[in-house]
């Protein structure tokens, strides 16, 4: 059985632990900064809480990270060190070199390095990439994608408001569509963006569009936004190619529609996946597939590089937000 050690018991950590227990790994191990909060975890899923990382390393296979975003790079070098695979919620890590040494130790290490960008498995969100792949709405030509929540909120030591520590909401929040956008359109070349925080200092929340150029000629238009009273969460997609449009609105849980243009011969095509409460939660569906990875070494989904690469994207449109210029990717070190 593969043994997985969990760092972080907060918001994120309970969603993987309840992730793990429905798969066939075991969840040996959680370390946390907050011992209260671990031990409970602990006690709900049947693992042991430890005292520190190390002692955690000892004990497991896997090392899954779900701690602050500026914690990454220091807790995946230990893990590699050590010899062990590593799963490591998005951002993979707060700078670009991080990032890339990060990804450089797993290799020499010859362990695995994973990386939680959900929405690539949310079913709507697969389902249209599919939809694209098989061709059936013809080359992409423009993408929408909107992301926006409630400011983020935390009973202590709020980090996500600490850009020096959380990056802000461009690398945090819509990080999960520049992700998605790459996936659907392939490589950026530029991006353009603007953001109220960069005009507007010190604002509670912060708002931001984003318009990435792919190097096939394709448009991203990209909006996020920790604007919402809580616990309000709304996000879109559209992407429309030269033979139809995939759609998905903001409001409430309506189906993935796909329209296609007629041609002479043809019937109409509509196709669906509903939202359903019943559905299995995406954070499973994500740990079933790195389970299989690691057990049964499935090509992954989603690669460190591929991570890499939203990083790269993410900083261009903080750059972009703060210089009022359009920046090329090729800028982004």
């Amino acid at each position: 059985m593969l043994r997985v050690g969990l760092i972080g018991a907060g918001f994120m950590g309970t969603f993987h632990a309840a992730g793990w227990s429905r798969t066939p790994a075991g969840l040996a191990g959680i370390n946390s900064f907050y011992p209260d909060r671990g031990e409970a975890l602990a006690r709900r899923y049947g693992a042991r809480l430890y005292e520190s990382l190390d002692a955690l390393l000892d004990a497991v296979d896997v090392l899954d990270v779900c701690t602050p975003t500026y914690l990454h790079h220091e807790m995946v070098l230990k893990a590699a060190a050590a010899g062990k695979h590593v799963i490591c919620e998005k951002p993979l890590a707060r700078t670009i070199s991080q990032a890339e040494e990060m990804i450089l130790a797993c290799r020499e290490a010859g362990v695995k390095l994973l990386v939680g960008h959900v929405v690539r498995f949310f079913p709507q969100y697969a389902q249209a990439k599919a939809i694209v792949s098989g061709g059936e709405i013809g080359r992409v030509g423009v993408i929408r994608l909107t992301r926006a929540s409630s400011h983020p909120e935390r009973p202590y030591d709020n980090w996500f408001l600490d850009p020096a520590r959380s990056g802000g909401m461009m690398l945090d929040l819509m990080l999960h569509d520049f992700d998605y956008a790459r996936w659907i359109a392939g490589e950026v070349e530029s991006v353009f963006a603007k953001k109220v925080s960069s005009h507007y200092p010190g604002v509670p929340g912060d708002y931001g569009l984003a318009i990435l150029r792919h190097t096939d000629g394709a448009l991203s238009h990209i909006e996020g936004g920790w604007v919402y009273p809580p616990p309000m969460f709304r996000t879109s997609l559209e992407i429309a190619g030269e033979h139809g449009l995939i759609e998905l609105p903001a409001e409430g849980s309506q189906p993935l529609g796909l329209y296609l243009h007629r041609t002479e011969g043809d019937d109409p095509v509509i196709k669906g996946v509903p939202l359903s409460p019943l559905a299995e939660d995406p954070y499973t569906t994500e740990l079933r597939h790195f389970y299989d990875v690691l057990v049964h070494d499935v090509t992954p989904r989603i690669t460190a590089e591929d991570a890499l690469a939203a990083l790269r994207i993410a900083f261009a449109a903080i750059r972009s937000a703060e210089t009022g210029r359009r920046v090329a990717l090729e800028e982004v070190h």
